[in-house]
C-alpha cells in the first residue's frame, strides 16, 4: 500500500491563493492601460478598419448559398445551398481560370520571392554607401508609382512601335504582339511585377542583415571561409526566419494574384492565358450580375488560400522550426 507524502513549503514562504492571484492579475491589465492609454488608443483605428473592410464584409458569403437579385434582400431571395458551387464546377471556363490563377502564382512566387533576397544579399555587400544609396533609390521607385501607371508604361514599353519592338527591328527581328498574344503574357506580368516589386522587397532583408552578429563573420573569416561560404553559412540562416515568415504570407496569397494588374494588361485576345479567378469573378459578378455565383467562386478561392497558408505554417514549423502562429 503506497502513501503519498506531501513535500511542506519552506519556513517563511507563503503560497498566494488562486483567488488572490486572478484580481491582481486584473488589476495589473487595469493599470497598464491607464498607464499606456495613449499607445493603446493608437490600435482603435486599425481595429476599425479590419472591422469593418474585412471581418463584416465576411456576413455576405452568405449569398454564395442564397439566390440573391439585385434591388432585393441584401442577404438573398431563398436558400439554394450548393447550386452555385456545383454550377462552376462543372464549368470548363471555371477550371480553365483556376489553372491560368497556379500558373501565374507559381511564376509570380518561383521568381518574385527569391529576386528581393539576391538583391539585398547584392546591396549588403556593396561598400560605397553613395553606390548603394543611388541603387537603392532607382529600385524603391517602381514600388511608389501606382498599378495604373506600372501598367501603362509595360504597355507602351511593349506596343507593336514601342522601344522594345523598335531595338529588336534594329536587331532584324521582326515585330512581337507583346499585348496581344496569349503566349507573352505570363512573361510581360512576371516581369512587371519583378520590376515593381524587387526594390522595395529587399527592405525587410537589409532590416534583418543588420541583426546579424559581425562576430559570427570575424569566426568564420578564422576557419577560411570566403564570401560567398560566409553568405551561405551565415547570412543566410541570419535571416532565415524572414524568409519564411514572407514565404508563408506570399503563399497564402498565392490565389489572389493581381487583379488590378491583371485586369489592365489584359484583353480578349489574352484570356486564355491571362484570365485568373479574381478577374473571372469581375466579370461574372459586376458585368453579368451574377453576384451569387461570383460569390461562390470568391468564398472558394477564399478556403483555397486559407488551406494554403495553414499548410505552409505547419510545414514550416516542423521542418524549420519557424512559423506564423
Amino acid at each position: 500500500m503506497s502513501t503519498t507524502t506531501k513535500t511542506a513549503p519552506p519556513p517563511g514562504t507563503r503560497r498566494a491563493p488562486q483567488s488572490m492571484a486572478r484580481p491582481a492579475r486584473r488589476g495589473g491589465r487595469r493599470r497598464a492601460l491607464r498607464r499606456d492609454w495613449q499607445l493603446y488608443s493608437l490600435a482603435v483605428l486599425p481595429l476599425l478598419f479590419f472591422l469593418v473592410f474585412r471581418y463584416l464584409p465576411m456576413i455576405g458569403n452568405v449569398i454564395a448559398f442564397r439566390r440573391f437579385e439585385p434591388g432585393g434582400s441584401m442577404f438573398g431571395e431563398e436558400w439554394v445551398g450548393l447550386r452555385y458551387v456545383r454550377m462552376f464546377l462543372s464549368d470548363p471556363t471555371f477550371w480553365q481560370v483556376f489553372r491560368n490563377t497556379l500558373w501565374l502564382g507559381g511564376l509570380t512566387l518561383v521568381f518574385c520571392f527569391p529576386i528581393p533576397i539576391v538583391l539585398a544579399l547584392l546591396l549588403n555587400e556593396v561598400r560605397r554607401r553613395s553606390l548603394k544609396r543611388f541603387v537603392q533609390s532607382v529600385s524603391y521607385l517602381p514600388h511608389f508609382l501606382s498599378i495604373v501607371i506600372v501598367a501603362g508604361v509595360t504597355m507602351q514599353m511593349l506596343a507593336t512601335d514601342g522601344p522594345v519592338n523598335h531595338v529588336l527591328g534594329l536587331l532584324g527581328h521582326d515585330p512581337i504582339r507583346f499585348i496581344q498574344e496569349p503566349d507573352w503574357f505570363r512573361t510581360v506580368y512576371v516581369g512587371s511585377e519583378i520590376w515593381q516589386t524587387a526594390g522595395w522587397g529587399t527592405i525587410l532583408y537589409l532590416a534583418a542583415l543588420t541583426t546579424i552578429d559581425e562576430d559570427l563573420y570575424e569566426a568564420a573569416r578564422i576557419d577560411g571561409a570566403n564570401r560567398w561560404q560566409q553568405i551561405w553559412h551565415v547570412t543566410l540562416p541570419g535571416i532565415r526566419p524572414t524568409m519564411i515568415t514572407l514565404l508563408i504570407l506570399n503563399i497564402g496569397t498565392f490565389m489572389a494574384v493581381g487583379f488590378e494588374k491583371v485586369l489592365l494588361l489584359y484583353n480578349p485576345l489574352t484570356y486564355p492565358t491571362a484570365d485568373v479567378i479574381s478577374t473571372y469573378v469581375y466579370r461574372a459578378g459586376v458585368e453579368s450580375n451574377s453576384f451569387s455565383y461570383a460569390a461562390a467562386i470568391g468564398l472558394f478561392e477564399a478556403v483555397v488560400g486559407l488551406a494554403l497558408i495553414t499548410a505552409a505554417n505547419q510545414l514550416s514549423r516542423r521542418t524549420v522550426g519557424t512559423s506564423l502562429w
